[in-house]
């Protein structure tokens, strides 16, 4: 930026602190300062500049600081910003108008800007100050959690003091880190500022079943050093209750306090609760003293939401440019994702308002919980909570203050009225990080941003939380604009599109069909999924030539990686079916190679330990019995679960296992857009859960009932009835067409039970295609069923033929004779574990190729 002020008339402004905040007052200043009127002076304690405080905990895992770093946040190239890493402010000389660093610099200054932020609350428990215990604020902390959660070994408990947001990350990341996490709320509830009792009962069910203990109501009384009976210390944690847990580690999460130290010392007016109190301008008791952030005390009120810190940064950076900008109030809605838990608040939402209503849709089966706040008129919303299912928030949050669109309970209901972006009035907030209305995206879109990158580019919106996107959507849909149903930016069409292309060009390269129909090189999101159609066209091996550098880590390996860079081996066992032989040899192989053995929930049995160089030799000796490849690694058939059926059963109406052992052997090695799973019951009793699974058959009387589109993980789906009493040919006939449908034109990573959603039709149009032909394909997806059955070979087995492709099972490629050292097991409690000695992923590229 060119600066048209004299270098001798510049005002020099010190920023005191250097997150996400201070940052942001920076850039405001900066790009609006056309002049050059002020050199900017950081101080910042930590030795990183600016990152993202909020994201903190996706650094468990990658462990990458750069990941975390906000955008700009060095100032190249910025004559006028000057930033000093690890230095922080001593004291100020308001008289002089001069700070004092912790370097011994002083620094004159024409305004004075404190971004100090807040520090974590550490309750006065006996022996919170242990070096065991651990706050969750900084990078730093996050690594000294990680050396304590590795020195405590895989398993042990971690104790996190605290059940808020924060306190929840910390928990989840410590359960990532492979320890038991334990909260402990002195509230009788989870997150008790953003949820009520309700919304608390579900996060508690939610959170539990993910694998944390929870512990409400008490408090946490002691916390002393003990040896264990291996002579290792361990802590002693004593809840109010008289609960004891031994762990490895505590984390304090217990809030935040404004940290005003510095302003207290200098006789700047802080508040009785704490915060450096300021007028709407975030000016001080002194004039040249601003206060932003969690550290600032607006007319006697903290926020500890970064909202409304960067708000308060853009009104002083007006403010230094001669600006009367004030402070508009918070919008201190939220909303999160936790544990893969959906969490919102917005508005009033615990009813405080008089004659507030509440509006409650509970639902204990499906794990969700909705409350909107209304008026005692029930016509405007004040406010709500979303737990479980948050889809609705961008939509609701805008209309807090506002008449509703519809009956309360109809916009909460999963068969209700669905909030469109024509029920917001212009002057809606959508944005509540960066303050945008619907009024200025819809001008940005007017103005030629046709994407959700532009909107994002012209109007910042979108680009903190990323909560608002769904609406921002919306908004274009509205407007007219089509949504691209580009696979990435390197091909323009979508994964359906791509397979058309691919089975009528019949190009069989990556390089070839960029080339045609793409552009650039290429990336993680269209080089497995090319991968995955070239392999669901033919019948080549996924190691041959190109296709092995377009496989992600599994698929290159054939094996599923683990978390300390060890492989899982999963052998086939169609429907559950093993000989007497091949478990022999699965038990001799265990022991040789000292493996971690599990039967799975599919039906099958789980070998985990294995190194690289070890899979072909492990792959040898069960092939040698009669075994093959499993499939655990692809996007592919994983397993068919059966019951014993018509065979053993009193109860049973078919030879399920006959049945289920025919369907996994006719759709082995199918690739597809995402895992498959298949499960037959011989009766209506279901003991094989078939309803629960992509495919599902359940025997009766007359034949088989077939179900399609059922799904596990985080938003089960039951599986939904295509045809019933079928014989056997017509089932294997309708289950050809149905995945082979499915295979060709699903999205990227989509399920089959939001890939039959979004049909236009549903299930009644499945079956018009599927069970009618309606559209005259059922012969081709018949025929290219065949032609994979035909083809298929077990890739296990094609590996060990193949010496070129045997030379990339390696630790090493520059040592193929040496194991990998960093692999290490903890085999002294009662099972084998894993010890993870840093990185809990081995990135494919340090791996033999």
């Amino acid at each position: 930026m060119n600066s048209t002020v004299d270098p001798t008339q510049r005002k020099t402004v010190v920023v005191v602190g250097h997150g996400m905040v201070g940052h942001r007052f920076v850039e405001a200043l900066r790009s609006r300062d056309e002049a050059g009127k002020w050199q900017v002076v950081i101080l910042s304690e930590e030795q990183l500049p600016a990152y993202d405080r909020v994201g903190l905990s996706s650094y468990v895992g990658n462990w990458d600081p750069t990941a975390l770093a906000l955008p700009g946040n060095e100032y190249a190239g910025d004559a006028l910003v000057e930033l000093r890493l690890g230095q922080s402010a001593q004291s100020i000389d308001r008289e002089a108008r001069k700070v004092t660093t912790s370097a011994g610099d002083t620094i004159a200054y024409d305004a004075l800007v404190l971004a100090t932020g807040s520090y974590p609350f550490v309750p006065p428990v006996p022996g919170h100050d242990l070096s065991e215990c651990f706050v969750y604020r900084t990078i730093d902390d996050l690594d000294g959690i990680r050396a304590a959660a590795a020195a405590a070994g895989p398993g042990a408990a971690g104790v996190v003091v605290g059940g808020g947001l924060l306190g929840l990350e910390a928990a989840n990341a410590l359960r990532l880190l492979g320890m038991t996490p334990h909260v402990v709320e002195f509230n009788p509830r989870l997150m008790p500022a953003q949820v009520d009792e309700g919304g608390g009962a579900i996060l508690e069910k939610l959170v539990t079943d993910l694998g944390l203990q929870v512990h409400t109501g008490v408090g946490t009384a002691s916390i002393e050093t003990i040896t264990d009976a291996e002579s290792a210390e361990r802590l002693k944690v004593t809840l109010s209750d008289d609960t004891v847990i031994d762990a490895g580690l505590v984390v304090f999460s217990a809030g935040v306090r404004p940290r005003d130290q510095i302003a207290r010392d200098s006789g700047i007016e802080v508040g009785p609760r704490g915060g450096i109190v300021t007028d709407l301008g975030l000016q001080t008791s002194d004039p040249n003293i601003y206060a932003i952030g969690e550290c600032a005390a607006v007319e006697g009120v903290c926020y500890g939401l970064v909202a409304p810190g960067y708000t308060t940064a853009e009104i002083v950076a007006d403010r230094l440019l001669g600006g009367a900008g004030e402070f508009p109030g918070a919008d201190m809605s939220t909303k999160l994702k936790l544990l893969g838990v959906d969490v919102a608040s917005f508005g009033d939402a615990h009813g405080t308002t008089e004659g507030a209503l509440s509006v409650v849709l509970h639902d204990a089966a499906k794990g969700t919980y909705a409350k909107l706040v209304v008026s005692d008129d029930a016509q405007i919303l004040l406010g709500g909570i979303l737990v479980g299912d948050a889809t609705a928030y961008s939509a609701l949050r805008p209309l807090v203050g506002r008449p509703l669109p519809a009956e309360p309970a109809t916009l909460i209901s999963p068969a209700g009225a669905e909030l469109g972006a024509d029920a917001l009035p212009d002057d809606a907030q959508i944005c509540s990080c960066n303050n945008v209305s619907k009024g200025a995206i819809c001008g940005a879109i007017e103005e030629g941003a046709c994407d959700i990158p532009g909107i994002k580019k012209c109007t910042s919106a979108g680009t903190s939380c990323g909560g608002c996107v769904p609406m921002l959507k919306k908004l274009l849909e509205q407007s007219g604009v089509e949504m691209s149903k580009a696979l990435c930016e390197h091909f323009s069409q979508s994964r359906a599109e791509l397979f058309q292309i691919v089975q009528v060009t019949g190009i069989r390269t990556f390089s070839g069909l960029i080339a045609k129909h793409g552009k650039g090189s290429g990336c993680d999101i269209c080089k497995p999924t090319v991968a995955s159609i070239l392999a669901s066209t033919s019948s080549d091996h996924i190691l041959d030539g190109e296709q092995a550098a377009l496989q992600d880590t599994n698929d290159h390996f054939l094996a599923n990686l683990q978390k300390n860079g060890t492989y899982s081996v999963v052998p086939r066992m169609p429907g559950g079916e093993v000989t007497p032989d091949q478990l022999i040899t699965i038990g001799q192989i265990a022991k040789e190679f000292d493996l971690y053995v599990k039967v799975t929930g599919g039906q099958r049995i789980d070998l985990f330990g294995a190194r690289v160089e070890q899979l072909p030799l492990i792959w040898k000796r069960l092939v040698d019995v009669g075994m093959e490849s499993g499939h655990a690694y692809g996007k592919s058939l994983r397993t068919v679960k059966s019951c014993v059926g018509s065979t053993w059963c009193r109860y049973g109406q078919q030879d399920s296992v006959g049945m289920a052992v025919l369907l996994e052997k006719r759709y082995r090695g199918l690739r597809s857009p995402h895992k498959l799973k298949l499960a037959v019951s011989g009766c209506a009793r279901e003991c094989a859960e078939a309803r629960g699974k992509d495919v599902g058959v359940i025997a009766t009387e007359h034949g088989w009932n077939l179900y399609v589109g059922g799904n596990g993980g985080l938003t089960p789906k039951h599986a939904v009835l295509l045809a019933g009493d079928l014989d056997d040919e017509t089932l294997i006939k309708y289950i050809d067409r149905y995945l082979m449908f499915y295979v060709r034109t699903a999205d990227r990573l989509q399920r089959t039970a939001p890939w039959q959603e979004a049909l236009e039709g549903g299930i009644d149009y499945l079956k018009q295609v599927i069970c009618e032909d309606s559209l005259g394909i059922a012969d081709d997806l018949e025929a290219a069923m065949a032609q994979h059955v035909a083809g298929y070979r077990d890739e296990w087995a094609a590996v060990l033929d193949d010496e070129e492709k045997l030379s990339r099972f390696v630790s090493f490629v520059n040592a193929p004779e040496e194991a990998d050292p960093t692999i290490s097991f903890d085999a002294t409690g009662e099972r084998k574990v894993p010890v993870l000695l840093g990185m809990p992923e081995i990135p494919v590229a340090t791996r033999g190729q």
